[in-house]
């Protein structure tokens, strides 16, 4: 086990989507003896694996991958769920004097992981929440999100309107405790961390470049079977966990036969354009993240090499 000042060293690579964060979580493990532990929300639903990018087995190269594909769709997942699993996971893995590799891109599981969170219920109205849930119905994500932009303009920026169940959440907690759910929020990170963390961010000085890596993973999505597997996810369930992932909602008006395919994949690039720059926002907030610009290297071995010099300059200090 690698420690730093008597903690166990954990490391993290993140990033936006299509930045080649599974290649490199998987080479570190192999450099450092690692087990990966996925921070990715849409990666933990059985049945999503292409649009969610799940790493085959051939891309996981025999390294063992944790909170991957264990939990059916229509059970919600929060942030506190997935702290309290990823706590365990980490612990099996350094029973195993391995090293924990956090990989992913939803960034409020990252902070919340490493930053040592304390989730409180901070009460619950449930007849509130109802409320909250038909009025997002009636009058659309948006507007349910501007309420909470009044409320709570930290809190809104920091969640996307189309993920309904935070925004429900951090309007009831305000509801309920009469405080701000930003300020509950930071309250809660006032625990110092059991573990010694480096998190390596992956991310192109050329904006295009990102993007084109973006529409050639869509591209090579549709081949893999994209399309069937959104059908197969609505015929089944009409997509309830699925209604919030970028590559299957964006194809339902062409099962409905209200628009044509090409169009449904031009959208899927743009909306995933879009959740990179969203990504990025919230990575960017984080000062502790040591970024790694990717389209400075000519090879994958220069970008290993970096990678190897971050971390032992961050053990040596």
């Amino acid at each position: 086990m690698i420690e730093k000042n008597n903690k166990p060293f954990v490391l993290a690579v993140v990033g936006p989507t299509a930045s080649g964060k599974t290649w490199l979580g998987v080479e570190l493990a192999k450099i450092y003896g690692g087990e990966v532990i996925s921070a990715d929300s849409m990666q933990i639903y059985k049945g999503m694996d292409i649009a969610s990018a799940k790493p085959t087995e051939e891309e996981k190269q025999g390294i063992p991958h944790h909170l991957m594909d264990f939990l059916d769709r229509d059970i919600s997942f929060s942030a506190a769920d997935y702290v309290a699993m990823a706590n365990e996971k980490i612990q099996e893995v350094l029973s195993r004097g391995r090293l924990p590799i956090i990989v992913g891109g939803t960034g409020l599981y990252v902070d919340s992981l490493l930053e040592n969170v304390k989730f409180s219920e901070g009460g619950s109205d449930e007849a509130y929440r109802e409320e909250l849930y038909a009025f997002a119905k009636e009058h659309g994500n948006e507007a349910l999100h501007a309420r909470l932009a009044e409320i709570d303009p930290e809190a809104a920026e920091g969640i996307h309107p189309n993920n309904l169940v935070r925004v429900v959440r951090a309007l009831e907690v305000c509801k309920v405790t009469g405080r701000r759910f930003s300020e509950l929020k930071r309250e809660s990170k006032t625990v110092e961390s059991p573990y010694s963390s480096l998190i390596i961010g992956l991310n192109y000085e050329n904006r295009q470049t990102l993007y084109d890596r973006i529409d050639l993973r869509v591209d090579e999505m549709v081949k893999m079977g994209l399309v069937e597997e959104a059908r197969q996810l609505w015929q089944e369930s009409g997509m309830k966990t699925a209604a919030n992932a970028i590559g299957y909602k964006e194809l339902i008006p062409y099962f409905k036969g209200e628009a044509e395919l090409e169009d449904c994949i031009a959208t899927v690039k743009q909306e995933t354009r879009h959740y990179a720059k969203r990504q990025l926002t919230w990575f960017r907030r984080n000062q502790r993240i040591v970024w790694i610009i990717l389209d400075r290297f000519n090879k994958k071995n220069e970008i290993l090499e970096n990678c190897k010099k971050t971390i032992a300059k961050y053990l040596e200090t």
